[in-house]
């Protein structure tokens, strides 16, 4: 309430003038004299305003102002009632948020979630880093780096790193037995649905911490953060919806050779034959996948797994021991139940048939590292842009020792899709995909 009467050294003239200009719909800000009190209005205008509380004659809450409201920046458009169509919000993301709680929401729950992981590792005594994100390697995967130079070494490639996996091992070589770091990371590769070529891991190295520990502390953090987010939810995350999967530990498992081998019918053949992919590309062919001489081993088991495997995660599941080609940088051994068929140490969380966790031992043998780091080069030279050779660099360090360690890494933003029930990797990033970035410069 402002009354013309009630401040002192006002004319009737300038009250009039300061009203006509704040019914323009200009912003103006509150003063930290009201801050506390007004913490939770959203308006057209955020008026700056001193007084003191008061209620209305029907009882509301209300200010009874002593100064008049302080202008602080016009408003030159009208604000929508509302805004639904997909690719307007994403390109006027300010106005966006302006309009749609749901939008504020999403960017407020993935800064919960992110402090959530950070203070969950914190607790288990882990210790939070930064590595290097531009080098000579991109390192950790087999995805196309973005390239760019250095005007110091100009005559040198540099690469955004592709994951910090590497660098943080070198750590736990060093000593450092629990280590984590929440970053960037670059793909140059496509933008869909649920990938986009900048996104945020989260990463976490634990040493004597074997595949079963990685899981069961898998099934803690998530069940934990559900359980966070939905009390937030309904403190202030209102337009949000439930989660509506079950958390509670454990989860299912499935093992990937069985799986696969129980959908197919047939079995798989021997992954470490010469012909290998020449027969895994003829099932393929059988199931009318639409295979190409251009997908290496690893994607056409990729394929097989998102096809037959991954449908079955609706309810949070893990996929365990993917054959060794897949997982180049994980401990290996042979599969229990089938003879000659090496597989992985490692295991992939997915809710809602998304993938949201990846976990493995780390291979810390420099002999069958070096192995496996040959095996990968070969994969890149025939299918993949990323033509970076044997990091020799990481042998060396391994063979100073890394003792064994459990490794564990999850998109950021693949985890905030599932759990705010958000469709597109846009909405749970603030600006978009880099697709939407581009877009607002056009």
């Amino acid at each position: 309430m402002c009354n013309f009467r009630e401040i002192d050294g006002l004319t009737l003239q300038s009250f009039k003038t300061a009203f006509h200009e704040l019914q323009r719909g200009d912003v103006v800000r509150k003063s930290t004299h009201v801050a506390a009190l007004n913490g939770n209005i959203r308006l057209i205008m955020i008026q700056g305003l001193t007084g003191r509380p008061d209620r209305t004659a029907t009882g509301e809450l209300t200010l009874r102002l002593s100064t008049l409201p302080k202008l602080m920046s016009p408003c030159l458009h009208s604000l929508p009632t509302e805004l639904r169509d997909p690719e307007t919000r994403i390109r006027n993301r300010s106005l966006d948020f302006m309009v749609n709680p749901k939008s504020t929401q999403v960017i407020l729950a993935k800064s919960e979630i992110t402090q959530y992981l950070r203070q969950f590792f914190l607790e288990d005594g882990q210790t939070e880093v930064q590595t290097p994100i531009l080098a000579e390697a991109a390192g950790g995967a087999t995805a196309r780096p973005f390239v760019t130079t250095a005007t110091e070494f100009y005559d040198r490639r540099l690469s955004l790193r592709i994951a910090p996996e590497l660098w943080l091992k070198r750590l736990v070589v060093g000593g450092f037995d629990r280590v984590f770091e929440i970053g960037p990371s670059f793909r140059n590769e496509g933008i869909d649905l649920t990938h986009n070529p900048e996104f945020t891991t989260c990463e976490f190295y634990r040493a004597y911490t074997d595949l079963e520990e990685l899981m069961q502390l898998t099934e803690l953090l998530i069940e934990g953060l559900a359980k966070h987010l939905a009390e937030r939810t309904r403190q202030k995350l209102s337009e949000l919806p439930a989660l509506n999967v079950n958390v509670h530990p454990p989860f299912k498992k499935l093992d990937f050779v069985s799986e696969i081998e129980k959908a197919l019918g047939r079995s798989l053949p021997k992954l470490t034959e010469s012909d290998a992919s020449e027969q895994v590309l003829q099932i393929l062919a059988d199931l009318s996948l639409q295979p190409t001489a251009s997908c290496s081993l690893p994607q056409m088991l990729d394929k097989l797994s998102a096809t037959f495997l991954e449908p079955q995660c609706w309810q949070p599941t893990f996929i365990i021991h993917h054959p060794e080609c897949m997982s180049p940088l994980s401990k290996s051994f042979e599969h229990p139940s089938f003879q000659g068929q090496p597989v992985a140490a490692r295991a992939e969380l997915f809710i809602k048939g998304k993938e949201i966790a990846n976990m493995y031992e780390e291979e810390n043998s420099p002999f069958e590292q070096r192995r496996k780091f040959t095996e990968q080069v070969q994969y890149r030279a025939r299918f993949s842009d990323n033509h970076s050779g044997v990091d020799e660099q990481y042998l060396e360090a391994l063979e100073w020792g890394l003792p064994p360690v459990g490794g564990w890494g999850c998109g950021i933003e693949r985890l905030c899709m599932v759990l705010t029930g958000t469709s597109r990797i846009g909405d749970v990033m603030s600006f978009g995909t880099l697709k939407n970035v581009i877009a607002r410069s056009q």
